[in-house]
């Protein structure tokens, strides 16, 4: 099964979505990008899920053109943003669907205080695509 998960920074709620997805079945065929796609992974978004045991240091973000003329079995939008610029693809997507989440990346605060954000969205990011894998993605 390919899948693409879609956000606008492609650096935090996409960048854990696929690594949560890779984690849960290694025979997934998981791919991340961004709609305006970050300079960089975000550092928090690289610390919470090493928490998680997932190391996500070695991904970086994308951009969306690079995947439109491909086919999915599943196009997953993570933010609204990226959900309202969510482009055309030109090959075959099986099913679109949105699971949108708090953006980290805009937390403001201490250190702690953010980093409480970003275990929290990954926290529903986790419970989410774990959910789906389970109900949707049944081989």
């Amino acid at each position: 099964m390919k899948i693409l998960i879609l956000c606008t920074g492609n650096s935090c709620r996409s960048q854990m979505a696929e690594g949560f997805l890779r984690s849960f079945d290694p025979e997934l065929e998981v791919y991340s990008a961004g709609t305006y796609p970050a300079p960089r992974i975000s550092s928090g978004a690289v610390r919470v899920m090493k928490e998680r045991g997932i190391d996500i240091s070695g991904q970086y973000p994308k951009d969306v053109d690079q995947f439109i003329a491909q086919s999915f079995d599943y196009v997953i939008t993570v933010c609204d943003s990226a959900r309202e610029r969510c482009p055309v693809f030109s090959g075959k997507v099986g099913r679109n669907l949105h699971i949108g989440f708090e953006d980290p990346a805009a937390a403001r605060g201490t250190e702690d205080e953010v980093l409480q954000i970003y275990r929290k969205v990954r926290d529903q990011i986790e419970t989410e695509f774990r959910h789906l894998v389970k109900n949707r993605f049944k081989k």
